[in-house]
């Protein structure tokens, strides 16, 4: 590893990174979660402003994303070149995660290199595997409609490189909020059953807990019928 892991995200998370890709590509998967990788407290301790500075913003994607042309409930952190989806990524929240994303691209680019390593089909030399962020945002999802979930999809149209989502903590500090939840956590379509069928892996994520997606991999954000649930997503390009 060319950097080190901050204090927030558990030590030993590097060496779990690579028995999971082990496991993973045994059955022919494309992705891992590490649950708590990253220490609730730390997330806990971005909530609040988080409440205060998160302002959804209204988008609409070109052919749409998993159906849905009018995407509502996402503030975009960082967005791809040309103001895509938006023109005005909130540059305050931007700051106040700052440093998680830079523990995520450390924590992506040594899961992208464990992932391609010994992969003849791959163009791309792991040991020198440099990524950048190409989009951030922080989505929250409601039981309303149109808000319960992003349902099967791959990041980025297929054209980003790979992916991280970060599971964040429930809303506890919203005076009146519902602070339990019903439903909700990641599904995923990756390698092969023994029928042949796609495999399909459900996680209930919980805060701290970090999926690492590849390129092109089917996923979706499940439905979720009572409370809040929040998420960070980084789309990426392997440089």
């Amino acid at each position: 590893m060319s950097s080190p892991v901050p204090s927030f995200v558990r030590p030993t998370i590097l060496n779990e990174i690579n028995k999971q890709v082990v496991r993973r590509k045994l059955a022919r998967q494309r992705h891992c979660l590490i649950e708590q990788g990253i220490q609730p407290e730390y997330l806990d301790s971005l909530f609040p402003p988080l409440l205060e500075l998160f302002a959804p913003q209204s988008v609409q994607y070109n052919g749409g994303i998993a159906g849905v042309k009018d995407w509502k409930i996402s503030c975009y952190l960082e967005v791809m070149p040309g103001g895509v989806p938006t023109t005005e990524p909130n540059v305050d929240l931007l700051q106040l995660f700052l440093p998680l994303l830079e523990a995520c691209n450390v924590l992506f680019c040594h899961w992208y290199r464990q992932q391609h390593a010994c992969n003849h089909n791959s163009n791309v030399k792991t040991s020198a595997v440099q990524c950048e962020r190409l989009m951030t945002f922080i989505t929250r999802y409601t039981p309303a409609p149109g808000e319960q979930a992003l349902l099967k999809h791959v990041d980025g149209a297929g054209k980003v490189d790979g992916s991280i989502v970060v599971a964040l903590p429930i809303d506890r500090w919203s005076p009146g909020g519902d602070h339990l939840f019903e439903g909700g956590g990641l599904t995923f379509w990756d390698g092969k059953g023994s029928d042949g069928s796609p495999l399909e892996t459900h996680y209930d994520t919980r805060s701290g807990d970090i999926a690492f997606i590849d390129r092109a991999v089917w996923h979706q954000a499940d439905p979720i019928t009572k409370g809040t649930r929040w998420a960070l997503v980084i789309f990426y390009r392997v440089l």
